[in-house]
C-alpha cells in the first residue's frame, strides 16, 4: 500500500466525530445478508449496494459499469454481454470459476448452484434493477453452495401507483435500447429491448428482457409474485492475438471468430408470501426457474457446439419470531442437461484432428437435490457490543446418467488415435456432499455513528455438474472434495455530516481450488492465499458537489505447487488479478433539474499467466454522463464513455504462445430521452 494511501486512510479515520447527521451508512436497510430486511450496522460483513438513483444515473449497458463502484469487485467485460467475475478475488476463469460466486435475484439464485455460468449476470434483469447490493467475502453459512467469495443480489422494482413511462436511446455502432415502464399500485410491467451492432467485424447482439410483478396486501399477510424473463442473441467476437495488439488501430475491430455466437433464454416465477405471526413473520418463496443456453466453442480447438439447460422447482423459507435469532429452509430439485457436438473434423496438427473427433463428445442428464437448514442470531451483549452468528448445513445429490458410450472412444465406438479421445465420459453414479459453514462476528459501536466489527467465516462449494462428469483424457472419476474458503475481516465504518466511509481489511485463506491440470484433467488440490483493504467512501464537498470513491488494494497468490503443476507456482500472483483496483466519481447538481457527473476508472497492472512471465499495463478510464429534466415528464440524458480515447482491453491472458485481448471500445457516445405517458 502506498504512502499517499496510508495518509488517507489515516486522515479519514481521525476525522472529527462530533458533528453526526440525521443518518448514516449504519441506518442503511439491506436484505441480501440475511435473505431478510436488516441495517448494515448490525452486521458483521461488508456490504456494497448501488440504489436507484445511482442506476438511474449511470444507465449501464452492461453491469460492469456499475459494479465497479463496489470496492472489491471487478466485471471483466467479454464481447458482447459476457462476462468473468471477482470479487475479493482474481477473475475466475476456467474449471470451477463460475462457482466462486451466488447471483441471485430477488434472493434467489439465478441458476442452480451445481449449474453455473461464468456469464450468468446477463440473465438478470439488471436494466430494470431497483437497486443491486454485494456482500463481499463468504457468505455460505446463509446462501449455501457457491457463496466463496461473494453474492450478487439483483433487486427489482415494486408497483408504483401512476408510473408510465419510455425511454430510448441510442449509441454508436447501430446501439439502440428501448425501455418501457407501466404500473399501478398493484401491477407492474417492465420490458427492455437492446439491439447492439458491435464494435469489432461481425459482432454484435440483440436482447430482450421483462419482468411483470404483482402484489396483494392485507392486514396480516403480503404476496408479491414476479415474472421474468431474458433472451439473449449474440453474434460473438474472439480474442485479438499479438503483444500489445489492443493499441494496433488496424487490429482492434478484427473479428478472428466470425461465426461465434451464444444464444441464451431463462424465465423464473418467484412468489413471496411474507405472513405475520404474532410480532414476527413468516416469509415463504416458492419458485420455479428454467434456463437454456447454446453456444459456440470458438475458443477450443474442434469449435463444438454446447447445449445446456436446466428446470429448476424450489423453496426458500426463513422464519423471523421478531427475537434475537431467525431460521430458513432452502429446498431445491433440478433437472438439468448438457449435450456437446462437433459440426466437422479438428483443424490443426494430427494429435489435434485425431484425438478430437467429429461428432458428439458428451450428452448426459443430472438429477440434482438440494437441502440446506440455516441459524442466523444478532444479540446486544451491552450498550455498545453486539454479537453476530450464523450456522448452516447444507446437503447435495447429484444422479448423473450418461446417455453416450462409457469412455474415451468416438461415439461410434471406435477408438481415436494417440492413445484415446480427449473427451472422457464416466458411467452412470450418484455422488453427495454435506457441509457446513459457520460465521461469527462481534460490532463494537463507539458512538451512536460510528463502529468496528471483525468477523470470522468460512465457505463451501460444492463441485459443479460439469467438474464431475465432463472429464477429459485418462480421468474416468473425478474424486473432487468441495472448495473451502476460510476468512478473518476487520472494519471500521461509519459517517458524519456530509461524509459516509467504510473500511474493510481481510484476509482469505482457500484449500481444494479446482483446476484444469497440463493433462486436461479436473483436479481440487490447489490453494490460493488472498488479502487486502477496500474503502468506499461518500462525501459532500460542497451544498451542490458531492463524490464517491470506490477503492481496493489487494493481493491473490497461489499458496502451493498443485501436484502435476508442470511450474513451481506457489508464491505467485494470480493471474488477471491486479493489486489496485479503484473508481471516483463527482457529481454536480448544477440546478434542480440538470446534474452532470465526472467518473474515473482505474484497473491496476496484472500478470497474464500463473508463471508471470506476461503482464498487463491496467488502464484508466474517464466518463462523463449528465441529464437535464425539462419537465416533470421529460428528462434528456447522455453518456461519453472513455472521454480521452485509451487504447485499453478489458481483459488480457497469455494462452497458447500469444498474448489474447478483449479490445476496449474507443471514445463513445450515447443520447437518451425520457418520457411521462
Amino acid at each position: 500500500m502506498s504512502l499517499n494511501l496510508r495518509t488517507f486512510l489515516t486522515a479519514l479515520i481521525t476525522l472529527p466525530l462530533s458533528c453526526y447527521g440525521a443518518g448514516t451508512v449504519l441506518d442503511e436497510v439491506v436484505v441480501t445478508a440475511t435473505k431478510g430486511e436488516t441495517l448494515i450496522g448490525d452486521t458483521a460483513a461488508s456490504i456494497g449496494f448501488i440504489d436507484e438513483s445511482v442506476l438511474r444515473r449511470v444507465d449501464p449497458t452492461h453491469i460492469s459499469e456499475v459494479l465497479q463502484r463496489v470496492p472489491g469487485v471487478w466485471i471483466s467485460r467479454g464481447n458482447g454481454q459476457e462476462h468473468l467475475t471477482a470479487i475479493r478475488s482474481p477473475v475466475l476463469t476456467g474449471a470451477g470459476s463460475c462457482g466462486a460466486f451466488i447471483m441471485a435475484q430477488d434472493g434467489i439464485s439465478l441458476r442452480s448452484p451445481g449449474f453455473c455460468n461464468v456469464n450468468e449476470l446477463f440473465e438478470a434483469t439488471t436494466e430494470l434493477a431497483s437497486r443491486i447490493e454485494v456482500v463481499r467475502g463468504p457468505d455460505s453459512s446463509i446462501y449455501g453452495s457457491n457463496a466463496v467469495h461473494g453474492v450478487i443480489n439483483i433487486l427489482t422494482p415494486s408497483p408504483e401507483a401512476g408510473l408510465r413511462e419510455v425511454t430510448v436511446e441510442s449509441g454508436p455502432n447501430d446501439y439502440y435500447r428501448t425501455r418501457l415502464a407501466l404500473s399501478s399500485d398493484s401491477l407492474r410491467l417492465d420490458v427492455s429491448g437492446t439491439t447492439d451492432g458491435g464494435y469489432k467485424d461481425q459482432s454484435g447482439f440483440d436482447q430482450q428482457k421483462m419482468l411483470l410483478k404483482h402484489r396483494v396486501l392485507t392486514a396480516e399477510r403480503q404476496i408479491t409474485t414476479t415474472f421474468s424473463y431474458t433472451n439473449l442473441n449474440q453474434e460473438t467476437a474472439g480474442f485479438i492475438r499479438g503483444h500489445d495488439s489492443y493499441k494496433d488501430s488496424g487490429k482492434k475491430r478484427d473479428n478472428p471468430n466470425p461465426e461465434a455466437y451464444r444464444d441464451a433464454r431463462s424465465f423464473r416465477l418467484v412468489s413471496e408470501i411474507d405472513q405475520q405471526l404474532g410480532k414476527g413473520s413468516l416469509i415463504i418463496k416458492p419458485y420455479l426457474r428454467r434456463v437454456e443456453m447454446e453456444f459456440l466453442q470458438h475458443f477450443l480447438p474442434g469449435q463444438a457446439i454446447e447445449e445446456n439447460g436446466h428446470d429448476s422447482f424450489g423453496v426458500s423459507m426463513l422464519w423471523n419470531p421478531d427475537s434475537w435469532w431467525q431460521a430458513g429452509i432452502d429446498l431445491e430439485y433440478t433437472n438439468a442437461f448438457l449435450k456437446e457436438t462437433q459440426p466437422g473434423p479438428t483443424q490443426g496438427s494430427a494429435f489435434l484432428a485425431a484425438t478430437i473427433p467429429q461428432g458428439k463428445h458428451y450428452d448426459y442428464d443430472v438429477n440434482a437435490t438440494l437441502a440446506g437448514l440455516f441459524f442466523s442470531a444478532s444479540k446486544s451483549i451491552s450498550d455498545a457490543l453486539r454479537l453476530t452468528g450464523s450456522v448452516r448445513y447444507q446437503y447435495t445429490e447429484y444422479d448423473y446418467d450418461n446417455r453416450m458410450i462409457d469412455g474415451r472412444t468416438r461415439d461410434n465406438g471406435i477408438a481415436c488415435g494417440f492413445g484415446g479421445c480427449r473427451f472422457s465420459r464416466p458411467a452412470d453414479r450418484e455422488d453427495s456432499f454435506n457441509n457446513w459453514s459457520p460465521r461469527v462476528g462481534l460490532i463494537y459501536s463507539w458512538s451512536d455513528a460510528h463502529q468496528v466489527f471483525v468477523s470470522l467465516s468460512q465457505g463451501f462449494r460444492a463441485p459443479q455438474a460439469t467438474e464431475l462428469y465432463r472429464l477429459q483424457n485418462i480421468q474416468n472419476v473425478a474424486d473432487i472434495d468441495p472448495v473451502e474458503m476460510d476468512s478473518l475481516e476487520l472494519g471500521l465504518r461509519g459517517g458524519t455530516e456530509k461524509i459516509d466511509y467504510s473500511i474493510a481489511v481481510f484476509s482469505m485463506s482457500k484449500d481444494n481450488f479446482i483446476f484444469r491440470d497440463t493433462l486436461r484433467q479436473n483436479l481440487d488440490n490447489g490453494e490460493t492465499e488472498h488479502q487486502g483493504i477496500e474503502l468506499d467512501l461518500k462525501m459532500e464537498l460542497h451544498q451542490a458537489v458531492t463524490a464517491s470513491i470506490a477503492f481496493t488494494w489487494a493481493e491473490h497468490e497461489y499458496g502451493n505447487n498443485p501436484a502435476l503443476s508442470v511450474t513451481p507456482l506457489k508464491g505467485n500472483s494470480i493471474d488477471t488479478a491486479p493489486k489496485t483496483l479503484g473508481s471516483m466519481s463527482i457529481k454536480w447538481q448544477a440546478t434542480p433539474r440538470q446534474t452532470h457527473e465526472l467518473e474515473w476508472v482505474h484497473i491496476g497492472e496484472y500478470y497474464e499467466d500463473p508463471q508471470n512471465q506476461n503482464e498487463y499495463d491496467g488502464h484508466d478510464l474517464l466518463n462523463l454522463r449528465g441529464s437535464w429534466s425539462i419537465n416533470n415528464g421529460a428528462r434528456i440524458f447522455y453518456r461519453v464513455m472513455n472521454i480521452t480515447d485509451e487504447d485499453y482491453a478489458e481483459r488480457a491472458d497469455f494462452a497458447f504462445g500469444s498474448d489474447r485481448y478483449f479490445v476496449g471500445t474507443p471514445r463513445s457516445v450515447y443520447l437518451g430521452l425520457t418520457l411521462g405517458l
